[in-house]
């Protein structure tokens, strides 16, 4: 992988769409200091798709600003436009407020970066850094990139990071491909204290080389067991929010050097559960069948309902359930307002003993069972039997109605 430092090169080309006047002259003043982003012209309103497509062709922008503060509904539509443009053209969301929700649904619309203000040096400078990066596989052989698959819980203790390590596991022994586990819970993460690691380096350190990550150094930071790559969350439970662009860095470079990446993720209504879910492309929301666990699926459903997820990229997982619990699934389902994607056997054994020797669980087992078939559904491999191996329901998305 090519280095990541800062590119002193030419500034990127740029056209400014926003109606905002005191946003426009806050981010032309702006653009003026670190000269990485050459303004050619800018549009005061957002303006039809045809004039936007002759627009593009006069300018030939490297990279379009798009308001978001104004009117998101028609920015983001703009954003769209301009991202499904051939040759590509790069598109940074401009703002008042870092607003998280917003940010989100500019990168699902397509485009690749957001400033907010009042709009730093230094942030320009790592944004048009990223810019270049995305330019410069131009040219160059296409390269397919590893699948990420996230696991997040509707509360702590839900068995999320069990099921996402066993998982990794279970597409290890499936495929015989090269998998990372990533564990993002930055306020509890204990992957690496479960699979008996002593890491020297954790998501932290991968952040703060997230512009100079190349294989060797990210050799260094991850650690092997039972046959896959484990990156460690930190020690210690970090209070502070991590830049989302770096989180993203990290996700890529990931994406580039292993064929699956299984990430687990602080609860759903954390920021950076939020974030990753929208760079996945699978993603699992795990509950019990414990009533507070239902409730709060519940309002993790509504949350990303309202911040408009794609519906085929979350399912529901409902972990130890049993005949003996007093709820159907679809008693659940109804509560969730969304379907039952798989359940997971409550087999606290056989749990208890991969556990104590830090292993992966064997596939005989029941649980075992029940997550090598999610794991081979993710993969997209068939049975190799005619009966269900686990509690596998029909795979629908967590968002589609019921």
């Amino acid at each position: 992988m090519a280095s990541r430092g800062l590119n002193r090169e030419t500034a990127l080309t740029t056209l400014l769409i926003c109606p905002d006047k005191e946003l426009g002259a806050q981010v032309g003043k702006a653009l003026a200091e670190p000269r990485v982003f050459e303004l050619l012209s800018d549009l005061r309103s957002y303006p039809q798709t045809s004039t936007l497509e002759i627009r593009l062709r006069q300018i030939q922008p490297e990279v379009v600003l798009v308001d978001l503060a104004t009117d998101l509904n028609a920015a983001l539509e703009v954003v769209r436009i301009i991202a499904g443009c051939q040759p590509p053209i790069q598109v940074v969301g401009v703002h008042h407020l870092n607003d998280a929700s917003i940010l989100l649904q500019s990168l699902r619309a397509g485009a690749c970066d957001f400033l907010c203000a009042p709009f730093a040096s230094d942030a320009q400078r790592e944004a048009a850094a990223r810019i270049r990066r995305l330019r410069q596989p131009e040219g160059g052989e296409h390269q397919d990139h590893g699948k990420v698959i996230v696991f997040t819980s509707t509360k702590p203790g839900s068995g999320a990071s069990t099921l996402a390590t066993q998982a990794a596991f279970a597409l290890r022994r499936a495929t015989g491909q090269k998998i990372l586990l990533a564990d993002f819970d930055i306020m509890a993460g204990s992957i690496a204290f479960n699979l008996k690691l002593n890491p020297t380096y954790s998501l932290l350190d991968a952040v703060e080389r997230s512009e100079s990550l190349d294989p060797a150094t990210w050799a260094s930071l991850t650690v092997s067991a039972n046959g896959i790559d484990v990156l460690a969350a930190p020690e210690s439970a970090q209070s502070e929010q991590i830049e989302t662009s770096r989180i993203h860095d990290v996700i890529e470079c990931a994406r580039a050097l292993y064929d699956w990446v299984v990430v687990d993720l602080p609860t759903v209504f954390h920021p950076l559960s939020l974030f990753a879910l929208s760079e996945a492309d699978r993603s699992f929301l795990v509950s019990t069948c414990e009533l507070p666990s239902l409730h709060l699926g519940r309002r993790a459903v509504g949350l990303l309902s309202q911040l408009g997820f794609e519906q085929e990229r979350c399912q529901m997982l409902v972990n130890r359930f049993g005949k003996r619990d007093n709820i159907t699934i679809v008693d659940m389902e109804k509560i969730f307002g969304c379907p039952v994607a798989a359940t997971f056997p409550n087999d606290y054994y056989a749990l208890h003993k991969v556990v104590t020797r830090a292993e992966p669980l064997p596939a005989e087992c029941e649980l075992g069972k029940a997550i090598s078939r999610i794991s081979g559904m993710v993969a997209g491999l068939a049975q190799r039997d005619n009966k269900p191996a686990g509690n596998l329901l029909e795979t629908r998305p967590v968002l589609s109605e019921s």
